[in-house]
């Protein structure tokens, strides 16, 4: 791919956000020796397959330590080994021969090269015919480490459903035909190619479509998922279709409209989230004398939960998809599969996803986020809008989140209560902050006269065993309380 040099400024500020380095990315100074090169590639290439990872990364010009940017002297295309150059030589002693690419951009005004390095698919990638792997920020010889190989062996074994086939042994033409491939280029910020096999590589090069016998291509599930024009033309995807459904009232006895948005997940993702949010009704609300009319929910809200459901939802799971409910009282998001984590542990655990291939994707396309701060952001936005805090539960074989409409304090009971109180101390917590009288009062849009209410209700949080104080013998006025797993 010839990426934007917006779009790698962009990659390379979120791989610095990265808090350390990793199994799937490294950062250097300047040029090493070539050998070296190769065998970050074989190391990172491997380390990112058993992780799941579509791509690994190595950055010249970022400082390992602060990943600031210091720039490099490193120039790709005039290294050489011997007479032969440096991309050339390293992919001469690659097997089996994976995708990479270096490239060169200016971030912060300062000169950056970024290798980007395929996941290894079928097995494990040798350099010189020694294969390497991560261990932490460090590179390994595979040999030398027997559980790692034998893992990595297990996930080759294992063929994730994004890379299963939709649609076999199809035509150029055909492909253009059923899928939206200009969102594809749009999403990425790229111009459309004006060569039809320029179409057809840029796409297999992200894997959403691959190359069959007889020159004809294969449609993936990634490449239908995200940007078919009608999930309906494959079949095994059609009950993936997201379902919007608008009831009146509270129950689900009767309804005022379904929708089913039958585009692909990334395609018509926009187009989604415009219309759950048309569907949600205003509140007028009163704060301090003066009226208000606000949307139900946050849009930044939904969209966060949406998009986590998508990703997260377990694809095995036949004959069910993601649904949206609306209700006059809130808003139910539901998608097949049990959660990674504990439910209770949503906001401040490290992304997880079953499905970290369509995950990688919908991040690069700016869908999701990359460091897992989408519930982070839902329940700021609940707290800004004063609402009752979402609630996350899992039903049998299923996830569940809830937003909920406002209303007054004094009309929530005390499992709104103590669930505003715990993601509250969440939310402080991964702000490096603590839950306190006063920002509780704040939270809830409680006068400071009524101290000693809000004080009950962090109480009643306290004996439920989901928050805890930070020093038990602190003064009354000074406390402050932590979530219970801090």
């Amino acid at each position: 791919m010839n990426y934007s040099p917006e779009y790698l400024v962009g990659l390379v500020n979120e791989l610095c956000k990265q808090p350390v380095e990793t199994e799937w990315l490294e950062f250097k100074h300047n040029f090493v020796e070539a050998e070296e090169i190769g065998e970050y590639i074989s190391a990172l290439s491997n380390s990112a397959a058993l992780i799941g990872k579509v791509k690994a990364y190595l950055v010249w010009g970022v400082d390992d330590i602060s990943h600031g940017i210091i720039g490099t002297t490193f120039k790709p295309s005039q290294e050489k080994v011997g007479t032969e150059e440096l991309e050339n030589w390293l992919l001469r002693h690659l097997s089996p021969k994976i995708n990479f690419r270096l490239y060169s951009c200016e971030v912060a005004n300062k000169p950056v090269v970024l290798l980007e390095i395929a996941a290894a698919t079928s097995h494990p990638v040798s350099f010189m015919q020694q294969e390497f792997i991560r261990v932490g920020s460090y590179k390994k010889k595979l040999k030398d480490l027997a559980e790692k190989e034998r893992e990595l062996w297990r996930v080759f074994d294992r063929v994730p459903f994004e890379r299963g086939v939709a649609v076999e042994r199809i035509a150029d033409e055909n492909v253009l035909t059923r899928l939206d491939y200009p969102a594809y280029f749009d999403l990425l910020g790229l111009p459309l190619p004006a060569d039809r096999n320029a179409i057809l590589e840029a796409l297999a090069s992200d894997e959403l479509i691959s190359r069959c016998e007889a020159g004809n291509w294969n449609i993936t599930r990634l490449g239908a998922i995200l940007f078919a024009k009608k999930l309906e033309d494959f079949p095994d995807l059609r009950r993936k279709a997201i379902r919007v459904i608008h009831y009146k009232g509270r129950s689900r006895i009767e309804t005022f409209k379904e929708h089913v948005c039958n585009k692909g997940y990334a395609s018509g993702f926009e187009g989604l989230i415009d219309y759950i949010v048309s569907l949600v009704p205003s509140n007028e609300i009163i704060q301090q004398s003066l009226r208000k009319t606000m949307p139900m929910f946050p849009a930044i809200a939904i969209r966060e939960l949406v998009a986590n459901a998508l990703i997260h939802q377990d694809f095995f799971v036949t004959g069910a998809g993601t649904m949206v409910e609306i209700f006059d009282d809130r808003m139910e998001i539901t998608n097949p599969g049990m959660p990674l984590v504990d439910t209770r542990r949503f906001l401040d655990s490290p992304p997880k996803s079953r499905n970290e291939i369509l995950a990688s994707l919908m991040r690069r396309f700016g869908i999701c986020e990359e460091r897992g701060s989408g519930i982070d952001k839902v329940v700021s936005d609940v707290e800004t809008f004063q609402l009752p805090a979402p609630a996350f539960e899992q039903p049998e074989g299923f996830t569940k989140a809830i937003l909920f409409a406002h209303r007054p304090l004094s009309q929530m009971d005390k499992s709104d209560r103590v669930r505003a109180c715990y993601l509250h101390a969440c939310l402080k917590r991964v702000m490096g902050d603590y839950l306190t009288n006063a920002s509780l009062r704040e939270r809830l849009g409680v006068e400071d006269k009524n101290k000693a209410t809000v004080s009950r209700y962090i109480r009643e949080a306290v004996e439920e065993g989901v928050i805890k104080p930070f020093e038990k013998d602190a003064p009354r006025n000074l406390m402050k309380y932590l979530p219970f797993w801090a």
